[in-house]
């Protein structure tokens, strides 16, 4: 009975390492998350203090909370019943799938990482690359109604686009992004979930992801979250503001009650919001894309790479705005109830949006020099054009003659105008890219 036992030193190790873990556990741990919850809650309090809209609770929900709220909303099991008898698949094989689909979709917005790292880092990043400038706000953007849900719509230009305009509102809401499937790769796809983007398949075909997606999108805005969307659908391979896809709007109107409002339901209303820049990073592969017909492109990593270590080369000499200026315009706002009270319909107000989107694109100096050259027009009678069509001009504080300057300078230095101003042969399609814009704006070159 009192004899020796000899046991393992790992299964010592074990035996003593279960009752610390427990310890960790039930003692230990509440206390840690309850200090933690803690800073959470008073760093909310503070964030929410100064924005215009307030973050609202279904978007700091627990992931995997809004995942089992979602997979279990009617419309969604009503869609996994479908599913599993157009298939002959036993319900829960639909309903894992569906799962699936709901895990993909659904963020994980952390509060502190958006204002504590993303908004700073967006900041700092467009500092390296561009002088920003606002075009211009319309004054209705101030008069939103506060219970409104609000999005923000824009032409999609380049991937900065997203840290451009996260940086411009971070003062007034935290936005919500749908993202395509090029950012669902580790760690960037942890990254964008914990802003609080959405990932969506372009162009899938599948029913019930349709529906799965669709119910988020309508719980979302049904809860107030201030939303981004690019209704072009990708990035423009021509330059100029392309027509709406009707995919997202289409489930926000789908879901979209007026009367639900005067029993404390929320309005939508739409904020057209105009990018443009002096220089587009994805320029050349855009370029080529449309000579090629497809929306498939990939940016060839070494080249990615080498760009990077020339940036850093340059910053690191002191050079700033290395690409010239970036602007964003905000245009009324308009909202989905009045549209609808109008007899506006889905499509017209997909129109609608797309034209206000582009009246508030600014004027920038490469772009007026690029379309100079290819409308063979002087600078100050096209200046003189834009500003009677009543376009948003945001050219250098020098004036026309300092506007000028700076884009020509900037199209010699990429190699598309020669030391005569002369187009260099074979840069047409880039030019003509720079220029659509502009040419849009005044009513001229179709796409």
């Amino acid at each position: 009975m009192f004899q020796s036992v000899e046991i393992p030193v790992w299964l010592v190790v074990v035996l003593f390492a279960l009752p610390g873990v427990a310890a960790l556990d039930r003692i230990i741990g509440p206390g840690v998350r309850w200090f933690f919850r803690r800073r959470l809650e008073r760093l909310l309090a503070r964030v929410n203090a100064r924005l215009e809209r307030k973050i609202e609770p279904f978007k700091l929900m627990r992931r995997q909370d809004m995942v089992v709220r979602l997979l279990y909303d009617p419309a969604v099991l009503e869609a996994v019943a479908e599913r599993a008898a157009a298939r002959g698949v036993p319900g829960e094989v639909a309903l894992e799938e569906a799962r699936t689909y709901a895990r993909e979709i659904v963020p994980g917005f952390s509060a502190l990482f958006y204002f504590g790292f993303a908004t700073r880092a967006a900041r700092a990043l467009s500092a390296v690359f561009f002088r920003v400038r606002v075009g211009v706000v319309a004054e209705e953007t101030r008069q939103i109604d506060p219970r409104a849900t609000v999005i923000f719509v824009m032409n999609h230009r380049s991937n900065m686009d997203y840290v451009l305009v996260t940086w411009l509102v971070a003062g007034r809401a935290a936005i919500s992004y749908a993202v395509g499937e090029w950012a669902r790769v580790w760690p960037l796809s942890r990254l964008i979930r914990a802003m609080g983007a959405y990932f969506i398949r372009r162009g899938n075909h599948n029913a019930l992801y349709r529906r799965v997606l669709a119910r988020y999108v309508q719980m979302t805005t049904a809860e107030g979250t201030t939303q981004a969307v690019f209704p072009e659908g990708g990035l423009s391979l021509t330059g100029r503001v392309g027509a709406a896809r009707m995919g997202l709007l289409s489930y926000i109107w789908a879901g979209f009650d007026p009367a639900a409002i005067e029993k404390g339901g929320r309005d939508v209303v739409f904020v057209p919001v105009g990018l443009a820049y002096d220089r587009v990073l994805e320029d050349r592969l855009l370029v080529r894309a449309a000579r090629e017909g497809g929306r498939r492109f990939r940016a060839p990593l070494l080249r990615v790479m080498w760009e990077a270590l020339r940036i850093a080369f340059k910053r690191a000499g002191g050079r700033r705005f290395l690409f010239g200026t970036a602007a964003a315009g905000f245009g009324p706002p308009i909202s989905l109830r009045a549209h609808q009270a109008a007899g506006g319909d889905l499509e017209s107000l997909g129109v609608r949006l797309m034209a206000e989107v582009e009246r508030v694109v600014p004027v920038l100096a490469v772009p007026l020099v690029a379309a100079s050259v290819v409308m063979d027009v002087p600078v100050p009678e096209l200046v003189a054009r834009l500003e009677a069509a009543g376009a948003v001009m945001r050219l250098a504080p020098g004036g026309q003659e300092q506007a000028e300057a700076e884009g020509r300078a900037a199209l010699r230095l990429r190699g598309l105008l020669d030391a005569e101003d002369k187009v260099v042969p074979g840069t047409e399609d880039l030019l003509a890219f720079y220029a659509a814009p502009v040419r849009q704006r005044l009513g001229e070159g179709a796409a």
